[in-house]
């Protein structure tokens, strides 16, 4: 990555956030990972993005303020918060004692100048020094608070966004925080986080802040399917805020080579049974219950119909015909809606894919590897369409050369086979199983599976025993209902997971979120098995095994042997084998 901190400006009271000064900063010490993938984008947009050819598009960062780290340091020492900090206390007792204590001194009063000048939703985001790295990633570990900032008095402004600066703080010593980092080289004294004070790109519709499109793009593709090759990378969309594809929501994944190409449903039903019907905005309006130590205390997430009324969908819906059973492009027409973004890939209203395809070429350029990116739009009839690049990050993608033998795909020794797999290469340590029980799967205890989970993963971790993790339906969705809600920190010590699909939870699979950045970034092989091959994994052998440890809802069995675990990224294959002794 590039040295261009030197883009930097010092922030100046006098001047407005948003002036032509995108990146400023306050305070000394590092600007951190986000922070720096923020300022690469910003100068991939200036100096090697040919913007003429997207004259209708305004395409920029949010601007922002980024709170260097020696800010963090010297909150942390003032307010004797390091005993607090590394303690197992909650994360609520944690985030309250951060909530007590003071700012540093000498930043309040650019903060006060900055807020005085802003009346639009801030996004609070952590920038770590150890966030983004390709090898161990942090994506999704820390906090984001969001303030509407639309109170007319300056002092409850100002307030709010202290607030929010020292949530995300406390969430670098938040459990899932330091659980993930047990899966590092690191510890959580190697930690130093600086803060981003940053717009959020959308527009108002009532009391609702929100972009009309959110989005996660990236140059390789695990989960190529049709005509793709992984190198034609992947793109989700979602309306709203871009929490509905981090937490893993249901969203549009399309190829940008193909972008007319639809997901591998098999029928409209099963495409509207995948389609979004939620979304997040920032609330606008009545204020909610205070609730400082809450990450989404001003977001609401609200029904599409709401979308509807808000005119919203022109560019991203269209709607099912009841009489022809065909899905027809637009909102022209009474029906069920299906978020496919068809005015936008198909009809090429707005040039949102090739500016897609470019954006990720350049960023590949640029981080010398593949890489995934963020960014929202919002639409105007009027003027310019905005489009905010929110992020960049470089994605880890093996160059082993795998090959697996058709014959080696089914047979006695198989345990798992699949042709959905996510990675690239081959294992042999792993002698661990973590499964949940089939008996006792129901969607409504994937609460408490995740905490069993957490348990045995947590006693795996302090023995260096890597493991095999199998379950049912999406592994970290934040929906309770479509697999099991799980963060990272909870299964961290897993080298191989296994998503199947079961009646209860049948959905397709999604790779947009900040859990699979992580499952790329430490190498994870993630295998998926389609609901009509479920019966195809060896249940029966594994069950055959004494149980090391067993609750009501998970099972923890310890293998002989090692099993053999091949995938290849260039067709998404990958198997695992028994070994027998």
């Amino acid at each position: 990555m590039k040295n261009i901190e030197q883009e930097l400006l010092p922030f100046n009271r006098s001047r407005f956030l948003n002036s032509e000064h995108k990146l400023t900063y306050i305070g000394s010490g590092e600007i951190g990972g986000k922070a720096h993938g923020l300022a690469n984008i910003n100068h991939i947009i200036l100096n090697e993005l040919d913007r003429e050819k997207f004259k209708g598009i305004e395409i920029s960062i949010p601007a922002m303020t980024i709170i260097r780290t020696d800010v963090f340091d010297a909150f942390m020492k003032s307010n004797n918060l390091h005993d607090i900090a590394y303690s197992d206390l909650p994360d609520d007792r944690i985030a309250h004692a951060f909530q007590k204590a003071d700012l540093p001194f000498e930043i309040l009063g650019d903060l006060r100048a900055l807020i005085a000048q802003v009346n639009t939703p801030l996004a609070v985001r952590s920038s770590s020094m150890l966030e983004d790295a390709m090898h161990e990633p942090f994506a999704g570990i820390y906090g984001t608070k969001m303030t509407p900032n639309n109170q007319p008095d300056t002092a409850t402004r100002f307030n709010k966004l202290v607030e929010a600066i020292k949530y995300v703080y406390a969430t670098t010593f938040f459990k899932s925080a330091k659980d993930y980092m047990k899966a590092t080289t690191h510890n959580i004294g190697d930690e130093k986080m600086a803060v981003i004070i940053q717009e959020v790109i959308g527009k108002r519709f009532n009391d609702r802040f929100y972009p009309e499109l959110s989005g996660v793009g990236r140059s390789h593709n695990y989960y190529a399917f049709g005509n793709a090759d992984p190198k034609d990378g992947i793109v989700n969309l979602a309306l709203g805020l871009g929490k509905t594809i981090v937490d893993g929501g249901f969203t549009w994944s399309y190829c940008p080579a193909y972008p007319k190409a639809d997901p591998p449903f098999n029928s409209v039903n099963e495409m509207l049974k995948n389609t979004q019907t939620e979304f997040w905005s920032v609330n606008m309006g009545k204020a909610p219950a205070y609730d400082p130590v809450k990450e989404t205390e001003y977001l609401v997430k609200e029904s599409i119909i709401v979308a509807e009324e808000d005119k919203t969908l022109r560019y991203v819906a269209s709607t099912l015909d009841a009489h022809s059973g065909r899905i027809i492009m637009g909102v022209g027409r009474p029906g069920p809606r299906l978020l496919n973004f068809a005015p936008l890939l198909r009809l090429n209203e707005v040039p949102l894919n090739d500016l897609l395809v470019d954006l990720l070429d350049v960023g590949e350029k640029n981080e010398g590897v593949p890489v995934e990116i963020e960014f929202a739009m919002t639409f105007s009839d009027a003027g310019p369409h905005k489009f905010g690049f929110l992020q960049i990050r470089p994605m880890a993608v093996s160059s082993d050369i795998i090959t697996i033998e058709e014959d080696e795909m089914m047979g006695e020794k198989v345990l798992v086979s699949s042709e959905m797999v996510l990675g690239n290469g081959k294992t042999e340590i792993i002698k661990d199983i973590i499964y949940v029980r089939r008996d006792q799967f129901d969607v409504l205890k994937t609460h408490q599976i995740a905490s069993d989970l957490e348990k045995i993963n947590q006693t795996l971790l302090n023995d260096k025993c890597p493991y095999l993790l199998i379950g049912f339906g999406r592994w970290g969705t934040s929906d309770a209902t479509a697999g099991i809600p799980v963060n990272w920190g909870q299964i961290s010590g897993a080298k191989a997971i296994v998503e199947v699909s079961i009646a209860s939870v049948n959905f397709e699979q999604s790779q947009g979120s900040h859990f699979f950045h992580n499952v790329t970034g430490f190498g994870v092989f993630y295998f998926s098995v389609p609901y009509e091959m479920a019966d195809s994994v060896d249940w029966q052998w594994i069950d055959s095994f004494d149980a090391v440890n067993e609750t009501q809802t998970v099972r923890h069995v310890r293998l002989p042997e090692p099993l053999l675990i091949k995938v290849d990224g260039r067709t998404g294959t990958g198997v695992i084998l028994k070994n027998k002794p």
